[in-house]
């Protein structure tokens, strides 16, 4: 090979390694820009994220949110937001106010002991009674079954009072009533399973429906507050009030939780 063909191989080799490294940079530098643009969309995303989530987070919950709907009140109701409800006969001189929670397991237990006698006493005229719903137990654990039960009630009371009545003393039945620590009342379809015991909303659809759509969801929270602003004192349940004094066992500070306690202690606030 002659020198002068030797230089030119030479001149080709470095010109072809010149052009190889080149690519190599352009090449390198393409992957930098790739990994940085991806870095921009990874931080956009969890910025993204992060804002979805602070708003979400800002967002007020249903129950919280329906405190500024308006009211559909239930038939069967007076006073303002319909919360004033009271069933019985118009010739029955006195009224009985019974406060209760739907998740109260001592209320379950009152309703199984002495509902069925406060239901007679009701239908024979004996007296009127008032009923006033409380949902501090939802409060206390930040849940949802006081409130959704309480609005299950309100589509049992658009029904009938009959209906209300039946449908109240199934929830607090020993085989419906959750344990307290249970939320279950927040199901939709527990509160359905359950009025399906009751021959007036077994199968009812305009019941259903108002249930499923929670169409007395802000009827529940205007009780509730009927419940925590009321002028008998009442901070538990199950409380029961007559002429403006709790009706309690005689001798204690404790509501009747007998047939009997009931009876008693009745009669004497009719008397009084």
């Amino acid at each position: 090979m002659s020198k002068r063909n030797s230089q030119s191989a030479k001149t080709a080799a470095r010109e072809r390694l010149r052009e190889e490294r080149e690519r190599e940079a352009k090449r390198a530098k393409i992957k930098r820009q790739i990994t940085v643009a991806g870095a921009v969309v990874v931080v956009l995303a969890a910025a993204g994220g992060i804002g979805y989530a602070v708003v979400q987070a800002n967002k007020p919950g249903h129950w919280e949110a329906v405190k500024d709907e308006k009211v559909v009140a239930p038939a069967n109701t007076t006073g303002t937001d319909g919360t004033t409800v009271v069933i019985g006969k118009s010739s029955a001189q006195k009224t009985l106010k019974i406060y209760e929670d739907p998740r109260c397991p001592i209320c379950g237990q009152f309703e199984e002991a002495v509902g069925a006698t406060v239901k007679k006493d009701v239908d024979d005229g004996k007296f009127k009674l008032q009923y006033i719903g409380g949902t501090f137990i939802d409060n206390h654990d930040n849940g949802e079954g006081s409130k959704n039960a309480m609005s299950a009630m309100g589509a049992a009371l658009n029904v009938s009072p009959e209906a209300f009545i039946e449908y109240k003393s199934a929830l607090y039945s020993q085989k419906w009533h959750p344990e307290e620590t249970d939320d279950k009342f927040k199901n939709d379809d527990y509160l359905i399973k359950v009025a399906d015991t009751v021959p007036a909303l077994k199968g009812n659809a305009s019941f259903r429906d108002a249930v499923k759509s929670g169409k007395y969801d802000a009827w529940a929270v205007a009780m509730s507050k009927t419940f925590d602003n009321n002028k008998d004192g009442v901070t538990g349940t199950p409380s029961l009030v007559m002429d403006g004094k709790k009706v309690t066992t005689p001798g204690t500070d404790n509501p009747p939780m007998t047939a009997d306690e009931f009876n008693a202690a009745v009669d004497t606030a009719l008397k009084g």
